[in-house]
């Protein structure tokens, strides 16, 4: 027999609820204005079904205006007196209470668990609101889990937990009151989600626990599939990029001609060659990582497309693919290397940037110059010279792919379109040392490459290590939350 829960998402007007209700349903409901009481109505929506039918339903309701108010009429429903301001003059005299009233009773009648939503900006001392309104919470006679709202963009966990803390001692002692959690409609992160579960289920009276927990395995497996998702679209385009080449036209023994021409004593054609055959190899990662961030944005079900930007100093990331001796790719690599840089601001495409920069660090740290040595001495049996990108680069690749996965899946779809940020500094040295930590196995992984080389097999290969590490980097930001792989293993702790 199927059974549903219901949640009711609860809070002062204008908190932010619908923003909410948007970002957790993955999809656009009601209507969000910088205003109060723009939610007149409250309204069931289905959060997550199983196939036996049982279903997670999500009430939004309109937001509590006079909290004192309310609950003075909350408080003398059983009299005649306040049957008669509740259902005659506050329904055609004060519209906007009458609909808080309406919003009280439909939590009290239908809600297994509310979710109360708070400004976490506010000092809890200058939220005059609060009392009030907690008293409205405990007369419906539901759990409550407080949300912390607003809370800015992602933050290391120790700063959340402050705020956590903070907001506990503020409400004190309350027997209706479960737990105190973190959840900004704009920033929250998926694995967060998986841990409002969890305090779900503890507050949940032991005879709802059982369909809770189907309800719960589908959300989580939801999440899962849609992680996989996700390694896949970063994955291939690194892996494409890893298998491409672009033959340079003119033959070595030109190209090293040419070495006095590229740092400006006389100049022909042949520079020119060389930039565009770099140009190209440089529009088609382009292209190819702009298209997989417009699939992970699709996936995260967000609106919105990878932007638009220049790649600057992407040069120093090619290296030379040829059969040479390591001096005389040294000095190829130079070339290569003075040749594209007039050219590099010109290639604007978006994404590879991954819209916080990261290219730009990265490629200033990949190989070039002498550099490119080892990358040269690999490539056996070639009869021409060609332009690849470098190991150290493909590994970069790596960071910056870790790094837009967790800012997709931290950006609310409540939050609008989807726009590139910069990235939170905690991240940047986390995500650095996971990836350095799995040096050696991405580099045995761009090994593969030499000879015949499959971008299939290559992707499937990358996703391995590229799915441990996000793992890694979200035990490392959301310690304590078991976030199980489909084989049914956990990441290792961190």
């Amino acid at each position: 027999m199927s059974e549903a829960i219901a949640l009711s998402l609860i809070s002062h007007t204008n908190a932010g609820k619908t923003t909410l209700a948007r970002t957790l349903l993955g999809r656009d409901v009601g209507e969000v204005r910088d205003a109060a009481h723009v939610t007149s109505e409250s309204t069931p929506y289905p959060l997550i079904e199983t196939p036996a039918g049982d279903a997670l339903i999500l009430w939004d309701t309109p937001g509590f205006g006079n909290s004192a108010r309310l609950a003075r009429r909350l408080a003398r429903e059983g009299d005649p007196v306040g049957w008669f301001l509740t259902q005659v003059w506050d329904r055609f005299r004060d519209r906007a209470l009458w609909h808080s009233q309406m919003a009280a009773r439909t939590v009290r009648e239908r809600a297994d668990v509310v979710l109360y939503l708070v400004n976490a900006t506010e000092a809890p001392a200058d939220a005059g609101y609060l009392q009030p309104e907690l008293d409205v919470l405990a007369w419906t006679g539901k759990p409550v889990i407080v949300l912390l709202n607003q809370t800015g963009p992602p933050r290391p966990v120790a700063d959340e937990h402050g705020d956590e803390v903070r907001w506990q001692t503020a409400l004190g002692s309350r027997p209706f009151v479960g737990a105190v959690i973190t959840l900004d409609a704009f920033a929250r992160c998926w694995v967060q989600e998986i841990a409002l579960l969890d305090v779900i289920r503890d507050v949940l009276p032991p005879a709802k626990r059982p369909v809770f927990g189907r309800l719960a395995a589908a959300w989580h497996a939801r999440h899962m599939a849609r992680f996989e998702q996700a390694i896949e679209a970063l994955a291939a385009p690194i892996a494409r990029a890893a298998c491409d080449r672009e033959p340079l036209p003119e033959d070595l023994k030109a190209t090293l001609r040419d070495v006095g021409r590229t740092l400006g004593i006389g100049s022909d054609d042949r520079d020119g060659a060389k930039a565009r055959a770099a140009q190209a190899l440089a529009a088609r990662l382009a292209a190819d990582v702009r298209a997989s961030t417009d699939e992970l944005i699709a996936i995260h079900q967000l609106r919105g497309r990878a932007a638009r930007q220049v790649l600057e100093g992407l040069a120093a990331a090619v290296s030379v693919d040829a059969p040479l001796p390591a001096g005389k790719a040294a000095m190829i690599g130079g070339v290569v290397s003075g040749a594209l840089t007039g050219v590099a601001v010109d290639l604007a495409a978006g994404g590879l940037t991954f819209g916080a920069g990261l290219l730009t660090g990265a490629v200033l740290g990949a190989l070039g110059g002498a550099g490119v040595v080892h990358g040269v001495n690999v490539a056996r049996g070639k009869t021409g010279a060609a332009l690849r990108w470098d190991d150290a680069f493909l590994s970069r690749q790596v960071a910056a792919a870790l790094l837009l996965y967790l800012a997709v899946a931290h950006y609310g779809r409540g939050r609008g379109d989807w726009v590139a940020d910069e990235y939170p500094a905690h991240w940047l040295p986390l995500v650095a040392r996971i990836v350095d930590t799995r040096g050696d196995a991405l580099r045995a992984i761009w090994s593969r490459r030499e000879g015949a080389c499959d971008a299939g097999e290559m992707a499937s290969a990358l996703r391995a290590p590229l799915a441990d590490a996000a793992y890694e980097a979200l035990q490392a930001l959301y310690p304590g939350t078991l976030i199980e792989r489909h084989d049914g293993s956990s990441p290792a702790p961190t």
